[in-house]
């Protein structure tokens, strides 16, 4: 891996050089191993958050663990393109909208002890705004080599904060083209439900159960791309204690060993079927 400046990750798509790249700050990484019609991201993969703003944060370490996202990236590393946020989405939440991105208070509790000023919140906004600068040039370049593009929109949800019975998988799919794409839709869905768990976890997997597909990422992708498909893919944190912070090793293992044959099988399937 290497340390690249963003507009230096950009060139080398557009030249479509392949790299491991970490951008300057340190807010996000990209790995292209070859050029192929399908993307994975992990925008809430990351726990980093600036030291400037610990003092002043409401929020401990293990609140913000558990509304992130762990192991969402690990569960896809071994695919050849692969886009993932380091910073905590108590810095900035990448699947938001810029003006929603920096928070004031995060899931009915107060972040701040003093309101953020404005160069702090800046800060944050401009490594948004650089990450978006990739995704764009990365979808353009992908979409234009073959025509369409999918991307699997990797996330992780606290299931056990449930009152009801909930899916180990959930698509959220009310923003995107259900009619054209309906069948890769369903098709995700039923290789989702198929997968083997360890320690006796079943693999269910349902559509709009839990989430319905509203994240930032998927929206900016579906409105400034019109052949890409965004499949926002949620995972129940079947595979971590969500109260004790412990990751279950063994069943991150087994999620990722699986897709790596699901996605390409099911980014194969759609290209034939869309391109």
């Amino acid at each position: 891996m290497i340390k690249l400046s963003i507009d230096e990750i950009i060139k080398k798509i557009n030249k479509e050089e392949t790299f491991h790249a970490v951008a300057l700050d340190y807010s996000m990484t990209l790995k292209i191993d070859t050029y192929v019609p399908y993307v994975c991201g992990a925008v809430h993969d990351g726990h980093q958050f600036r030291k400037e703003l610990w003092d002043n944060c409401l929020h401990s370490e293990y609140d913000r663990w558990y509304e992130e996202d762990p192991e969402t990236k690990n569960m896809v590393h071994s695919h050849p393109i692969v886009i993932s946020g380091c910073d905590s989405r108590f810095e900035y939440d990448l699947n938001r909208p810029p003006e929603e991105a920096v928070f004031d208070t995060a899931w009915g509790k107060q972040l701040w002890k003093r309101q953020l000023d404005e160069t702090k919140k800046q800060k944050s906004l401009v490594k948004h705004d650089n990450f978006y600068k990739v995704v764009n040039t990365l979808v353009n370049k992908i979409e234009s080599k073959f025509g369409v593009a999918i991307v699997y929109d990797m996330h992780s949800y606290n299931w056990q904060r449930w009152d009801r019975e909930v899916p180990t998988w959930n698509l959220g799919t009310s923003n995107i083209d259900n009619v054209r794409f309906g069948n890769s839709i369903e098709t995700w869905r039923q290789m989702l439900s198929k997968m083997k768990l360890p320690n006796g976890i079943k693999s269910t997997a349902d559509i709009n159960n839990t989430f319905f597909g509203n994240g930032y990422f998927l929206k900016y992708i579906t409105k400034n791309f019109k052949n890409t498909l965004v499949l926002a893919t949620e995972i129940a944190k079947i595979y971590c204690d969500e109260y004790q912070q412990i990751i279950y090793p063994e069943v991150v293992s087994a999620v990722e060993k699986q897709l790596r044959t699901m996605i390409t099988k099911h980014a194969s399937q759609f290209l034939i079927e869309h391109s």
